[in-house]
């Protein structure tokens, strides 16, 4: 049993990095790594998923309409992913002194971490997840035999873990070198903020850091870096 959700929690992570990477690359578009782990997987899909596969099966044991557990699951899961993506949100402002993501612009927002159109879209993931996806997710994993199962689930553990654990170290770093800006060279400086080019074309939301800084701007570094490597090549320079 445990060994099906690690491997449905790897498996729907890597859903919702596929969405999320094709709506940001779409929407920039150029291909958009979107995602806080450098592999591509988010965590908060496969979190997600788990809360709303555990709820369901909770609501069906003391309720025997199929609609109206359908309906509880659905709200329940809203709310629970709503909480989740609120209390993330929130704990990353608080680490980096910025918002990874801002919904202020759009209607029924609360303090930018949450909004009613992305509550209402993860009210139709969940639909989605209980009606469709799940079921045959569920049958293609309980068809595999339980050794190729335990060796799959321990591979994407201590992936997740040295992932996080290089993600968590390289986002710290990063912090640092937002906040203590000063004691780094401008070329010190510049260097590490194209270093983690990634995560700012993943939450742009992240270019606004040290934007009122002199020679700092996060944005302003980020676009000379790609106003060069498009001058070089240009005139057919190369590194």
């Amino acid at each position: 049993m445990i060994i099906d959700f690690i491997l449905f929690f790897a498996l729907y992570s890597f859903i919702g990095w596929v969405l999320e990477t094709i709506f940001a690359s779409a929407l920039q578009r150029k291909f958009i790594n979107r995602g806080f782990l450098i592999g591509p997987f988010t965590p908060i899909y496969g979190f997600s998923a788990i809360l709303i596969i555990l709820l369901l099966v909770w609501i069906s044991i003391s309720e025997q309409n199929a609609l109206i557990t359908l309906i509880k699951n659905i709200l329940l899961s809203t709310l629970m992913v709503t909480t989740l993506e609120f209390i993330t949100g929130y704990l990353l402002e608080k680490i980096f002194h910025s918002k990874w993501w801002d919904y202020s612009d759009n209607f029924l927002n609360f303090k930018g971490y949450i909004c009613f159109k992305y509550s209402i879209l993860w009210g139709v993931l969940a639909f989605a997840l209980i009606q469709i996806v799940h079921p045959f997710m569920e049958q293609f994993i309980y068809l595999l035999p339980e050794s190729t199962k335990m060796y799959i689930a321990i591979f994407f553990m201590v992936y997740f873990i040295f992932d996080s654990l290089v993600s968590a170290i390289g986002a710290l770093n990063l912090r640092k070198v937002i906040i203590h800006y000063s004691d780094l060279t401008l070329d010190k400086y510049k260097e590490k903020i194209i270093k983690y080019k990634r995560i700012f074309l993943a939450f742009p939301q992240l270019l606004i850091l040290n934007a009122n800084v002199l020679k700092r701007d996060v944005r302003s570094i980020l676009n000379g870096r790609i106003d060069k490597v498009k001058d070089k090549n240009k005139f057919g320079f190369h590194d």
